[in-house]
């Protein structure tokens, strides 16, 4: 980027590309405004494999260009936030003897080293180890031991990982279009930073994040990150399942999931079957799909999901157990009826999180559940990563600028 304050993210998903640029200003307490954002479709990635290298750095390619195109910015390095099916967290412990009398920064940096390299992860890399609680000698429990007197620190933590080869992929692919990788942060610890309270990550709470390509369950509990898992089920399952049962395409069942349909619509009192027509959505679709039966397809999907969820709290003995609700975020939760529906099967009470709107948005809108994890991308990056490169060359970009530039120019 030039030498000023506006940032890039690009959130990656196997079916969108989002890419946000925005700048925090602070002398308005950092609050955060968004230049543009732009979504693009991914045509390249199936469950998180990239299956065509150069249709992905074109989808890459085409989001960055018109995003930089709307907000008069020029795009040389950017965060990167994704989700993946290859994700995996593990919790480990690490042990060191404190250099002096107190707890220094170099001392939690040991530990939290010695739980990195505690463990065996072959074919993975490493992108966060968060800690979960530390051990003064013998006093447990502790968030933050700095400055406190000891002789020995332990620190438990959660390590997020993901497979090495479909990592070095996306970032090759990234590269190769002339961008600099800031920093990464997995959708799993993004999400649930920004839309959860203080007060519920110190009482109990469970977000819940139904994408396209994964659904990822994180509990919190005494303000730290107690457990979080991947569940081999989400949105696109959904899609499919509308096409099976009704015998049309996936993109067809795309729209009618979208359009009409709606979760446990048989158990409600007031409900009356009807039947609508697919010709409202395709001129050659000329029949009509009972709203009943589409209901019960769907809800048959989303039950199941619900109970791999209750099986993963019962493993941490946390089923019906976390007072603070759970929290859902991203697009699965935009189904009509869910609300009611997760409810009844998770025996908690449900809070969908949407962003909040931006004034200085223009031609767009962040107030979308499937935001939530570019956002807290956003505020993580103003967090963590302050000394953000104020030049820097990059040959990749430079040679990426020039092709550019003629491909507008010969005819």
């Amino acid at each position: 980027m030039w030498a000023s304050n506006t940032i890039t993210t690009i959130d990656i998903w196997s079916s969108k590309i989002r890419t946000v640029i925005w700048y925090f200003d602070k002398e308005r307490n950092d609050d955060f405004n968004i230049l543009w954002v732009w979504i693009s479709n991914s045509t390249a990635m199936r469950k998180w494999n990239i299956l065509d290298m150069e249709e992905f750095k074109n989808n890459l390619d085409a989001s960055l260009e018109e995003a930089e195109k709307m907000a008069w910015e020029h795009v040389n390095w950017a965060y990167i936030s994704f989700n993946s099916s290859s994700f995996d967290v593990i919790r480990n412990k690490g042990i060191v003897s404190v250099t002096g009398s107190e707890v220094s920064e170099e001392d939690i940096e040991r530990a939290l080293d010695k739980a990195k390299w505690g463990v065996d992860m072959p074919n993975k890399e490493i992108l966060k180890v968060v800690p979960e609680s530390f051990v003064v000698d013998l006093e447990d429990g502790i968030k933050n031991p700095l400055w406190m007197s000891a002789r020995k620190l332990e620190v438990v933590a959660n390590i997020f990982s993901m497979n090495l080869n479909v990592l070095t992929n996306i970032k090759k692919a990234i590269w190769d279009i002339g961008i600099e990788i800031y920093d990464i942060y997995p959708n799993l610890l993004s999400s649930p930073e920004w839309v959860l309270t203080k007060r519920q990550k110190e009482l109990g709470v469970v977000c819940i994040d139904i994408g396209s390509s994964t659904t990822w369950v994180t509990v919190y509990e005494n303000w730290v990150l107690s457990f979080s898992t991947v569940i081999p089920f989400w949105g696109d399952n959904v899609t499919n399942d509308i096409a099976l049962g009704l015998r049309t395409s996936t993109a067809m069942a795309e729209k009618i999931k979208l359009e009409y349909a709606e979760l446990d619509l048989e158990n409600r009192d007031s409900f009356k079957d009807s039947e609508f027509d697919l010709e409202e959505l395709n001129m050659w679709e000329e029949w009509g799909v009972s709203r009943e039966y589409l209901s019960k397809i769907v809800t048959a999907r989303y039950e199941e999901i619900f109970q791999f969820i209750r099986d993963e709290l019962k493993k941490i003995g946390k089923d019906g157990m976390l007072p603070e609700w759970a929290v859902c975020v991203w697009g699965g939760s935009k189904m009509k009826g869910f609300v009611d529906l997760a409810k009844k099967s998770l025996r908690l009470p449900v809070f969908i999180w949407l962003p909040f709107s931006k004034d200085e948005l223009v031609d767009a809108s962040i107030s979308d559940p499937v935001f939530s994890a570019v956002i807290w991308t956003m505020i993580f990056s103003n967090m963590y990563g302050n000394n953000w490169p104020l030049f820097s060359i990059n040959f990749n970009s430079i040679l990426e600028s020039i092709k550019k530039l003629w491909k507008k120019i010969l005819p």
